[in-house]
């Protein structure tokens, strides 16, 4: 632990050195209250970058600004939808992703976020991006599957905002943990005189995912104070995969080949005593008689059995959602009140439901020492000779002849996971203002306290510990109230609503996120250089997080049939200070306009693991009036969430190809206890994962470089009345990335290599299937990656036909470079699709806006470009176009949005608008590697993606 841990002398010395060192710091566009015209001095300085309160600091690092009328051109209806737009945006959660189920729970114990929508920047993954709302942190998103790491969006409603600004750099040292790929503050709406109702309506060209939703807002204000409050309401029907071609089977192209070997019929995989040949069977359509065993070999049977094969197997893509239903409800309001010109208080508050939905095929039952559960219950399971519904005629024991059983009980319908999520916000604070000999002084004092609280009902599911008893001697059965002996050989409809009620629970799941926060803040000047002011901000902060999660007692006790987990919950607090420096080096100089400096260091102090310090610096050079040259390097670092530092072992069923499957590395595969012929029954593998509280945090250099040019011959010219070009290099390097390694690439270098350090932990039944796999979370990871962002905009002088503005943002990816815990590299890399999530290599938005008195009309394009990815499990298949290097090219994407509006001159004004995004109906490209419904819903629209919307909006 650092000596400055608890010496507030050391401590000042220390921030004092460090910003005396050349070794970091930056600050960022100040950008200006929309109502500026209507606010006081106060409300004029909000900023997202930087903490000191003055506008000199423009266009020091890059910012995006997405106004509340470009939010309203998207035509969505929720932030994360906004965002994840963003040329500079990764994969991340969304709404998209039926994201329960054999989602599982991820390594750092933040459960699967089922009807959340979060924020990527720069591909670093959504814990790796900061969210304030007003400049003050929010609370991370409670998932009811875990302690969630990431901000769920939905409990932000986007009638709130005013407008959103992205820093797309690292701000550690103004933001403390987290703000490593950037910082995402969402400004509230404030100042607004009267009502306001705005409705939305939309729906898919294919007739379904209809969105509803009417937000209300009223406000007044007057010398004294201020007051805004507002209530919002959206609803989002689902869409099936089953109704669109592209998603009706579990990969495109390879029909039911590649559907799951638990079937409504049943398969069953043992060694007939009788024979001693190894069976793999299934019953015949309408046969459910017992075998006859006549001593032949292979597949040749006389009874009403046959021998499983890929025609067998069970699609369950067709119970699965493309777009999750969901209902959101929020009020809001916010309160100021003047004591005079410098001084004001404010109060705050939110109140946000959503409720979602994710639904999966019904729950697959896994029996035998080849279940891969991970559950002892199924994996070692006894099958009774005497149960009434065997017709084998002897006991299937997984200790001896048994080998795999997979059975889908229809019977009980799919598996539906409902989530509701009340998020609870509420802030106050005082901001003021005052005067010393020549100098004016700017504070703040901000209190908060913020709880995301989630319950999860699943129904569809089944008890082990129940089937396992009912399977077994009926004698014992029969000892235990409710037990009946359960058939599962007799096919589909032979599982009674008698069976089912014994073996059917209904599993309720919760967690919580909670944030106090307190902050003081100080800016001003302080004194002068021939070149300007060096101004100045200063401020603490205090933050306590407390989370947790309780998985029902069935799981706890180890009964789920499901993906099993453990309670977590944790807490930590840290205390920080931060000092930002601006300094004029020169100006009006034959070098240029203007030069300056900015410095900046922050102290964190954890309870957790210590204390860190993360120091940043920059320069702007306004070169001339037209040309200004910024770049800025930066410490950052992430602290480990609750979720990694204190989750419970978990399970996550992943799909996995398994090395050994075919005869492949012969050598290697024997060594490992692999039988020769072994044939992998299941791909899907369960992991088990878990949190570590020997992590330290994740520690970031990031480094930005570029331009904005505003050319002299572009502004008031006959052919644009302001043309820009703004141009950034990034660099973000990771180290000590909290990570387990990749499960695949884990299993891949086991068999390759033999390594103690890659088989670890994967052990294997005497039949060569995988029946345990753990990897848990370290501090061996890093991630490298640069790139490009280049941005024009041109505005168009006003002609008889209107006037046009163009904006052309893109981001280019040159280098992404990840390595895993065990030192190998990663297959995430620039223009590769993986693990539900890709690279772009140009990622671009191309928006034409027109005005003409009352009307208005967008048009946007949105280019994803080409793609690679790895057959996975269709290598086998002609979908596959280059088995032999198994890749798959993905072509590139470009969406066409046109949106159409008109004002009417109707009380205070009615806007009325209508749209369509993806025009032309362009579906996303077939992802082979993807685990549902082909395609990588992180990145493109859903198949089948026209989407139409009216909106209209009064303001009285």
């Amino acid at each position: 632990m650092s000596i400055l841990r608890r010496d507030p002398c050391r401590l000042a010395l220390a921030l004092a050195t460090a910003l005396l060192l050349p070794s970091a710091a930056w600050a960022q566009d100040a950008d200006t209250d929309a109502s500026a015209n209507t606010t006081r001095t106060l409300d004029k300085v909000q900023v997202t970058g930087t903490r000191i309160k003055t506008a000199e600091m423009q266009g020091q690092v890059p910012i995006q600004t997405l106004t509340r009328a470009d939010i309203e051109r998207t035509g969505v209806q929720s932030v994360g939808e906004v965002l994840q737009q963003l040329t500079a945006s990764g994969s991340a959660l969304n709404t998209k992703f039926n994201s329960s189920g054999n989602f599982g729970f991820p390594a750092d114990g933040g459960g699967v976020g089922a009807g959340s929508a979060q924020v990527d920047l720069r591909h670093l993954g959504a814990k790796r991006v900061l969210v304030l709302v007003d400049g003050v942190r929010w609370v991370n998103e409670s998932s009811a599957s875990g302690v969630g790491a990431s901000v769920d969006l939905n409990t932000l409603p986007l009638a709130l905002v005013d407008r959103i600004e992205v820093l797309e750099d690292g701000a550690s040292a103004l933001y403390g943990s987290d703000a490593v790929a950037g910082v995402v503050n969402i400004i509230t709406r404030r100042e607004f005189e009267g009502a306001q109702v705005t409705l939305n309506y939309g729906q898919y060209g294919e007739g379904d995912g209809a969105s509803r939703g009417v937000d209300l807002a009223w406000g007044t204000q007057a010398d004294r104070y201020s007051l805004f409050l507002g209530a919002s309401y959206v609803k989002q029907d689902p869409v099936w995969a089953r109704d669109r071609a592209q998603s009706r089977y579990p990969v495109p192209g390879t029909g039911v080949a590649l559907g799951s070997s638990a079937t409504p019929d049943g398969r069953f995989d043992f060694i007939d005593p009788n024979t001693g040949a190894q069976q793999s069977l299934t019953p015949n359509a309408g046969g459910n008689g017992a075998p006859v065993y006549d001593g032949s070999a292979g597949c040749t049977r006389s009874d009403d059995y046959h021998c499983f094969s890929s025609d067998d197997r069970y699609n369950f893509a067709t119970e699965n959602l493309l777009l999750t239903p969901s209902e959101r409800k929020s009020v809001f309001g916010q309160f100021r009140f003047f004591f005079n010109d410098d001084v004001q208080w404010y109060l705050k508050a939110l109140g946000n439901r959503r409720e979602s939905r994710n639904q999966s095929a019904p729950e697959p039952i896994f029996l035998g020492p080849e279940a891969g559960t991970g559950n002892p219950l199924a994996d070692n399971i006894v099958i009774s000779a005497a149960n009434p519904y065997n017709p084998f005629g002897f006991d299937l024991d997984s200790s001896d002849n048994l080998i795999l059983i997979g059975r889908r009980p229809v019977e009980g319908g799919p598996r539906v996971f409902e989530q509701r999520v009340d998020t609870d916000y509420f802030a106050t604070g005082f901001i003021g203002t005052f005067e010393t000999s020549w100098r004016t002084w700017y504070w703040d004092v901000n209190a908060m306290y913020s709880r995301s609280k989630a319950e999860q009902t699943n129904t569809g599911s089944y008890d082990i510990y129940n089937i396992a008893l009912a399977l077994g001697d009926p004698a014992a059965c029969a000892a235990v109230a409710g037990c009946v002996p359960l058939d599962i050989f007799g096919g589909a409809g032979s599982i009674t609503p008698e069976m089912l009620r014994w073996i059917q629970p209904v599993v309720h799941d919760r967690s919580q996120n909670e944030l106090s926060l307190f902050s003081a803040n100080l800016s001003s000047e302080l004194f002068q250089l021939p070149a300007g002011a060096v101004a100045f901000a200063a401020g603490v902060e205090h933050r306590r997080y407390e989370g947790w999660y309780q998985p029902d007692p069935l799981t706890v006790e180890g009964h789920y049939n499901g993906v099993p987990s453990q309670p977590t919950s944790g807490s930590y607090d840290v205390n920080e200070a931060y000092v930002e420096l601006n300094v004029p080096l020169f100006a009006a100089q034959r070098f240029g306009d203007r030069l300056d400096l900015s410095l900046a260091g922050r102290y964190s102090d954890y309870s957790t693991f210590g204390s860190e310090f993360t120091p940043k610096y920059g320069l702007r050079w306004q070169v001339t009036d037209e040309f200004v040259l910024r770049t800025s390097w930066a410490e950052g670092f992430r602290a480990p969430t609750i979720g990694e530092l204190y989750g419970s072992a978990a399970r996550a069923d992943l799909v996995l190809v398994d090395p050994c499957s075919g005869g492949g590395n012969a050598a290697n595969c024997a060594a490992l206890g692999v039988p020769a012929g072994y044939q992998q029954a299941n791909p899907q593998i369960s992991v088990t994962t878990g949190g570590n509280r020997a992590l330290q945090p994740e520690r970031a250099r990031s480094f930005s470089a570029g331009f904005v040019w505003s050319p002299w011959f572009g502004n008031n010219a006959p052919w644009a009345d302001r043309f820009d070009i703004e141009a950034t290099f990034y660099r973000h390097h990771v180290d000590d990335a909290i990570q387990a390694i990749d499960a695949q690439t884990q299993l891949d270098l086991c068999v390759q290599t033999l390594a103690a350090e890659y088989c670890d932990g994967i052990t294997r039944a005497t039949t060569g299937g995988i029946n345990g796999f753990n990897n848990r979370l370290t501090n061996l990871g890093s991630i490298k990656t640069d790139g490009w962002d280049v941005d024009v905009f041109w505005t168009l002088p006003i002609t008889t036909i209107g006037r046009f503005k163009i904006s052309w943002q893109n981001t280019f990816v040159g280098r992404y470079e990840a390595v895993g815990a065990a030192g190998q590299k990663q297959p995430q890399a620039p223009g590769v699709e993986v693990n539900d999530s890709a690279i772009p290599e140009w990622s671009s938005n191309l928006a034409l806006d027109w005005n003409l008195g009352a009307w208005n009309a967008t048009w946007r394009l949105r280019h994803v470009s080409s793609l690679r990815e790895s057959c996975g499990n269709a290598v086998d298949f002609p979908v596959c176009p280059d088995p032999v290097n198994d890749r798959h090219d993905m072509g590139s994407v470009t969406y066409s949005d046109v949106q159409l509006g008109y004002r009417f001159e109707w009380l205070s004004g009615l806007q009325v608008s209508g749209g369509v995004n993806n025009l032309f109906d362009k579906d996303p490209p077939i992802c082979l590697s993807c685990s549902l419904n082909g395609y990588d819903p992180s990145t493109y629209d859903i198949p089948g993606g026209r989407y139409w919307y009216l909106r209209a909006d009064l303001r009285f």
